[in-house]
């Protein structure tokens, strides 16, 4: 990493100047914040989704009730672009089928089915709220364990990002500004600064 670079101007120099000091302080504040508050940030940001999502997976466990469904008819194929946000749905065909709901209501409408060839008849199971309004799978633990940490994973990235472009940023702006002092140094020696005789 870059910021390791930067550590080599504490050596004693008599060339160096305050602003190779600056940067080389710029350097290690941001190794240690990214050895030390990406991580941290990233567990936090785990931690706290692990907690919301494991107890939005006991609520769904609760309100989502897997029913028997029975065809009516087949409506086709399922376009292949058309994917749950979860996971990959196993129903391709769409069918109009009749289920009942929790509450003890009766249901028709189109859904999906993972039924080959379904024919008028046929059972296959669908996941329903309390009203039985068509559901997804509820999440599972495991599922969203893997979210949670992925989460946190994410974070730490995006934190270590952030402190590498504020040093980028900050030495960016120290070096415009020795350029600048530069150029008023330059503008004050004047343009035959080097030319025998000048001063003379």
């Amino acid at each position: 990493m870059r910021a390791v670079t930067g550590l080599w101007r504490w050596r004693r120099n008599p060339l160096c100047r305050a602003t190779d000091l600056a940067e080389a302080w710029v350097a290690l504040v941001a190794l240690v914040l990214i050895a030390v508050a990406a991580p941290a940030t990233g567990a936090l940001v785990g931690f706290a989704a692990q907690d919301s999502l494991q107890r939005a997976a006991r609520v769904e466990r609760h309100t989502h009730h897997q029913v028997t469904a029975t065809v009516v008819r087949a409506l086709g194929r399922e376009p292949e672009g058309d994917l749950d946000s979860r996971s990959v749905r196993e129903a391709r065909t769409r069918v109009v089928a009749d289920w009942p709901a929790p509450d003890g209501s009766t249901h028709r409408g189109p859904v999906l089915t993972d039924l080959k060839s379904p024919r008028a008849g046929d059972h296959f199971g669908l996941w329903t709220d309390p009203r039985g309004r068509v559901t997804t799978r509820p999440l599972d633990s495991a599922t969203a364990t893997t979210h949670a940490v992925l989460a946190g994973f994410g974070a730490a990235l995006v934190a270590a990002a952030l402190v590498e472009t504020a040093r980028r940023l900050t030495v960016w702006r120290m070096v415009r500004r020795r350029y600048a002092r530069w150029e008023q140094a330059w503008d004050r020696a004047g343009p035959d600064w080097g030319k025998a005789g000048t001063g003379s």
